[in-house]
């Protein structure tokens, strides 16, 4: 690829807005240069013309019982990828990240991974154990944990195997399957803290287990330390009760850490002395390094960052101009404190502006506006957390790692912007 040139200075909103209001207002913008900017569609529903919708009446108040998006944004959904796993009932759905603005992931697109299907649970049959090291055993209901005091807290959770078919290389061609096992949401729910205190913890009590009631019984082992920490037993998402796919009616919430400790369908919590050893917990979630050695219990996910526009699946639809960059950054660590962005791979850096709110654990959104003059660019971006964690280059990442794991890549992300808006997912050296 030649070498890239640095582009031109960014341009502000208000002197693009200074400019296409002068010499006569609004009319300084060409009415052809207007409606290609829109995008095309039905003249007959566009100005001068009255609009087919305003012609009859609409549907009324409860037709649509549950609120939907609009037949138009149909195309906004989760997404697979049939080959990445042999069943469907163990395997993963993607979310739209591209599609998406702001910090919260609305319900029905946080991406899925389930390993041995989405369970039913019968709300008025569901119960959580908790037993071991404790002084009192105690089984509760559902509407028991809803009469525990209650805490909302928006916390991203992400696949320890996000990005992990780039580890060797740029292989999708869009963010929502580089970057899309990950969302974020309000959660309501019961702190861990609060059911331990409820059955009295014993002075030897180290670590926890926790079960789902899924077919595969997915269990995970939880250092105590965390769950006094900031764990959640949650049975709300956004307001909403959790949907089935992500744990109807109550799951583990952990925040900063890999969401396959975050167990669905929570049934019991086992309290121990020691981590228990299951097949899949010491062997499908470790890090196999270039020397043959594994990484255990690499629990935090660490500070990342994705351009989610523009993208493979959100290319430029203009020649030239005025051009906004979004994303978002997150940290297992704590909140972002600052995201940087290049438009020439890497050889300059420009401070993006965060909007929206920095919460700890949660996704935070980030924007760049510049001036697009219609060369190639090899856009990036560079997450920065509260402890000084930068985000590191895959080269970079690779030399420490290798390349034997497809857990845990949080290295730095380049698309290819073509000359004609089109994005390419690329790496470079």
């Amino acid at each position: 690829m030649s070498e890239q040139q640095p582009p031109k200075s960014p341009t502000s909103r208000r002197a693009f807005l200074k400019a296409g209001l002068t010499a006569g207002g609004a009319a300084a913008f060409a009415p052809s240069a207007l409606a290609g900017a829109l995008g095309g569609g039905d003249p007959a529903n566009q100005p001068p013309n009255i609009p087919e919708w305003t012609r009859s009446l609409g549907d009324g108040v409860a037709v649509r019982a549950y609120g939907k998006p609009s037949k138009h944004e149909a195309h906004v959904i989760r997404r697979d990828v049939e080959w990445l796993t042999a069943s469907r009932e163990s395997s993963v759905s993607f979310t739209p990240i591209h599609e998406l603005d702001g910090i919260i992931t609305p319900n029905g697109l946080g991406f899925e991974r389930h390993h041995s299907g989405i369970a039913e649970v019968d709300p008025a049959d569901y119960r959580l154990i908790l037993h071991g090291l404790v002084d009192k055993p105690l089984i509760f209901t559902l509407d028991d944990l809803k009469r525990l005091p209650r805490v909302n807290r928006a916390h991203f959770c992400e696949c320890a195997a996000n990005s992990g078919m780039e580890w060797r290389g740029a292989q999708l061609n869009g963010c929502q399957y580089t970057h899309g096992m990950v969302h974020c949401v309000m959660y309501t729910g019961v702190t861990l803290k609060t059911l331990l205190g409820e059955a009295g913890v014993k002075p030897n009590a180290k670590w926890l287990l926790l079960e789902g009631g899924d077919s595969a019984a997915m269990t995970r082992s939880l250092p105590l330390q965390k769950a006094l920490d900031d764990v959640l037993i949650a049975y709300r998402m956004n307001g909403e009760m959790l949907y089935p796919e992500h744990g109807y009616p109550a799951r583990a919430v952990i925040p900063g850490w890999e969401a396959n400790m975050w167990v669905k369908w929570l049934r019991r919590i086992e309290v121990g002395d020691q981590p228990w050893h299951h097949r899949e917990e010491t062997s499908k979630y470790t890090d196999l390094l270039e020397n043959g050695k594994a990484r255990r219990f690499t629990f935090v996910m660490d500070a990342k960052s994705i351009i989610t526009s523009p993208s493979p699946q959100a290319p430029v639809n203009h020649k030239s101009g005025l051009t906004v960059l979004s994303g978002i950054a997150w940290s297992g660590r704590g909140k972002i404190a600052r995201v940087d962005v290049s438009l020439d791979g890497g050889r300059n850096w420009r401070t993006a502006r965060i909007d929206g709110p920095v919460w700890d654990k949660a996704l935070t959104r980030f924007y760049y506006e510049f001036d697009w003059d219609g060369r190639e660019l090899l856009l990036q971006s560079r997450a920065m957390d509260e402890t000084g964690y930068v985000q590191p280059g895959k080269a970079e990442l690779r030399k420490i790692r290798g390349v034997n794991s497809i857990y845990h890549n949080n290295g730095i992300q380049t698309w290819y912007l073509h000359k004609n808006g089109e994005i390419e997912n690329v790496e470079i050296s």
